[in-house]
């Protein structure tokens, strides 16, 4: 049962344009402080202090500045952005905007995923209002000066794009791989042009923020993970869809809000998330403990574990941009040993090799793709001894 209801969000309570014009009415400096008050950061998951990035890029002398939304929503389980895109557009622009004015773009840019094709034209639709009212396009809102026009530019459908500097390399019409760093983005990103890279939640937060107040928003959630957040839930659970909880729920008490007790383990993060079993349900789902970018995948008492994990590794062997060796040779020897396993043909000596190389991966591979996709297998292995040790060789 899909149970998704926007009504009862934030955002449904926050009028649009509201924020955007009182954050209009102050600097540039007042705006990224009062993000700082707020303790906002980046709701994509890697959760980088939003206020840093704004204020870096806004220290950079240049004449054309970008401001760019990763609405690229690949991670396998995460929904909750397409929500926010059909109900809550103007929203995220209204968040766009204001980070364009904080740093002193004069362009924005949203990165749709692929699979969001059918957006296109109901966003297109919300940029030609936006312009109708002079919410975007010269002289924004009256202000002399501040000129800010967002287009969009469309995805192929690679989950490596979701990485900031490959998605940036994706809009200037190259191969979507990562970028060495440094240069970041901020100093170096579109084009050779300082530009800050937020997620669609990440946006529409802004102004929610900007109208209630950073002190509203810093006394939700936990010292280092203020604020609402986002959860896109699904699996063996009785509710799923877009949830809005507070940062430090814990695991437990997500799962008696969505119909999923019982279960015996909980995927946080997606794929590249980490897999917690039911002995650690008391952990919250914050930055500092459990991070996650959204996704919350339930998995029942009846799951197979290393069903899931061949699942996981399937997708990440399919979507490494096979830039670099631990990623792309890592990826298919995980797999490889997880159908060892599953046949009773994985001695025990090898599966610690496979950790290892695991840990190897986390370290060395050169972007977020390769240095998470061993988490599901290594936490799998590692929390799930009793299903796993039955299908190991019994020769060292």
């Amino acid at each position: 049962m899909r149970t998704t209801d926007t009504s009862k969000m934030t955002f449904s309570r926050v009028s649009p344009g509201e924020g955007l014009k009182k954050a209009l009415k102050m600097t540039p400096e007042e705006i990224i402080d009062l993000i700082t008050a707020s303790g906002l950061k980046g709701r994509g998951g890697a959760g980088f202090p939003t206020d840093l990035k704004w204020k870096l890029a806004a220290a950079v002398k240049d004449d054309l500045k970008y401001v760019v939304c990763n609405a690229d929503e690949g991670e396998p389980g995460t929904f909750k952005d397409r929500v926010i895109l059909t109900d809550f557009a103007d929203l995220m622009f209204d968040g766009m905007t204001i980070g364009a004015r904080a740093i002193g773009a004069c362009k924005g840019i949203i990165y749709l995923r692929g699979e969001y094709a059918y957006l296109r034209s109901f966003l297109k639709g919300k940029l030609a209002e936006r312009r109708n009212d002079g919410l975007l396009g010269k002289n924004v809102l009256g202000i002399a000066g501040f000129d800010f026009d967002v287009e969009i530019r469309m995805g192929a459908g690679a989950y490596i794009c979701g990485e900031e500097t490959a998605l940036i390399e994706s809009l200037e019409g190259q191969r979507g791989e990562p970028r060495n760093r440094p240069p970041f983005p901020v100093n170096t990103g579109f084009m050779g042009h300082p530009t800050i890279v937020n997620n669609v939640e990440t946006f529409t937060w802004v102004p929610c923020i900007v109208t209630k107040g950073a002190k509203w928003f810093f006394d939700i959630g936990t010292e280092r993970s203020t604020g609402l957040k986002m959860f896109s839930v699904s699996g063996d659970c009785g509710k799923h869809g877009v949830f809005e909880f507070p940062m430090g729920i814990t695991i437990q008490e997500l799962l008696e809000k969505v119909d999923g007790t019982g279960a015996k383990a909980v995927q946080a993060g997606g794929a590249s998330g980490r897999c917690i079993p039911a002995c650690s349900f008391g952990r919250t789902i914050a930055f500092e403990d459990v991070p996650t970018g959204g996704s919350i995948i339930v998995i029942g008492p009846d799951r197979d574990m290393l069903k899931v994990a061949e699942n996981f590794m399937e997708f990440f062997l399919d979507e490494s941009c096979g830039q670099c060796t631990p990623c792309r040779e890592g990826n298919a020897k995980l797999l490889e040993g997880i159908k060892l396993l599953q046949q009773g043909r994985c001695s025990m000596k090898y599966l610690r090799e496979l950790c290892k190389l695991g840990e190897t991966m986390q370290l060395a591979s050169k972007c977020g793709l390769g240095q998470s996709s061993p988490n599901a297998f290594l936490s799998i292995v590692t929390k799930f001894k009793d299903e796993i040790m039955g299908r190991t060789e019994t020769a060292l």
